[in-house]
């Protein structure tokens, strides 16, 4: 039984049209919700109320936190820069392995303790000198509307915008919400539809559509993440596979993050993914010819060091999310060798380093 949407829930949402039978249908991602008066979509915030789509979460959020940029993953955009993170409720995927189940999974608004208009999160993250804002946590394609104003506020006083996204969003929702995003790290869950339908209750080749899109036809900096879970979708043929398709469809100087799966949600049975398994799925997408792969979850420096496609020299060597040689130019170019680093950069004055705050922005009108 649906929640009733309450009206202090209804924002108005964009993307939906009317059916023949009555029902509207949601347009933001493939999953195409066909909606009664007052049911929810599959994300549960995007609902029906009266003769409108409405987003439920609008202004609200499970926490916000001052992170290293680091940790989203984004190890080539503005390294050692701090971001404001933040999510709210609710998923358009149904992952079974998801890591922040308790918010994405929610259908509960106590989830939801901070209020702040899109103005009082750009001046939180001005206030705590962020490069950058993150939505992040859940999915914020399915906060899109809020998001992009979130982005429009932040960009009028000079802040970036980063989303980290599965990727699961129709074409035109597409275009209008990575135009207001500075980057994106995309979690490509694993390269085979069998998995995608299975484990996530959603698609393969929405996501590879996207991908190419955001490489091709925009300007955001792209970063892919994938959790490797042991028995599902770590096999060496499978990443083989993958690594090729991004070689050949989004070029060498895509950076790859291979992470560490821990048991939670409902594949608690699964063991955690083996150091060992992550350094294999490094090697083979190096091989393939892909100039950054990292590893995540686990403690391996060699993995989350950037190295020169050029030489080969170590340019910003990291101990987790903290930063120990940094050898770029202000211009993103080696210092040995003069080539240039795929990424987003700036002069390297200094570090926010590992640690995370907790910050309330409070309730703003």
């Amino acid at each position: 039984m649906d929640e009733p949407i309450s009206s202090a829930e209804q924002f108005p949402a964009q993307y939906w049209h009317w059916l023949e039978d009555g029902r509207i249908q949601c347009d933001l991602c493939p999953r195409d919700c066909k909606l009664h008066e007052g049911q929810r979509g599959a994300c549960f915030v995007r609902g029906r109320a009266g003769d409108t789509m409405v987003l439920t979460t609008y202004g609200r959020s499970s926490g916000f936190c001052v992170d290293p940029i680091e940790k989203k993953p984004l190890n080539q955009f503005y390294p050692g820069s701090s971001v404001l993170s933040f999510g709210t409720a609710g998923c358009n995927l149904a992952c079974k392995f998801c890591q922040n189940w308790d918010i994405s999974k929610s259908r509960s608004f106590d989830k939801l303790l901070d209020q702040a208009s899109p103005e009082a999160i750009a001046r939180c993250a001005e206030q705590y000198h962020c490069k950058s804002a993150a939505f992040t946590y859940n999915d914020p394609v399915i906060f899109a509307e809020y998001a992009m104003d979130v982005a429009d506020a932040c960009h009028a006083i000079g802040i970036k915008t980063v989303a980290v996204t599965a990727g699961y969003i129709h074409a035109q929702p597409r275009r209008d919400f990575f135009a207001k995003m500075d980057a994106a790290n995309v979690d490509l869950k694993a390269f085979t539809e069998a998995f995608y339908v299975k484990q996530t209750g959603s698609h393969l080749q929405p996501v590879l559509d996207t991908l190419c899109y955001l490489k091709h036809e925009t300007d955001v900096w792209l970063e892919l993440t994938t959790l490797l879970i042991p028995g599902l979708n770590d096999s060496s043929e499978e990443i083989t596979a993958m690594s090729h398709w991004i070689m050949k469809e989004l070029g060498p100087g895509v950076p790859l993050h291979f992470s560490a799966f821990h048991p939670d949600y409902k594949l608690d049975d699964i063991p955690p993914t083996p150091p060992e398994t992550l350094i294999r799925a490094r090697q083979i997408a190096l091989d393939a010819g892909l100039h950054y792969v990292y590893t995540g979850n686990v403690h391996h420096i060699e993995g989350d060091t950037t190295y020169c496609p050029g030489c080969g020299s170590a340019v910003i060597v990291r101990d987790w999310y903290e930063i120990k040689q940094y050898h770029l130019t202000a211009e993103g170019r080696c210092k040995n060798c003069n080539a240039a680093i795929a990424g987003r950069f700036e002069q390297f004055t200094g570090q926010f380093g590992r640690q995370r705050i907790p910050v309330r922005i409070g309730a703003v009108a």
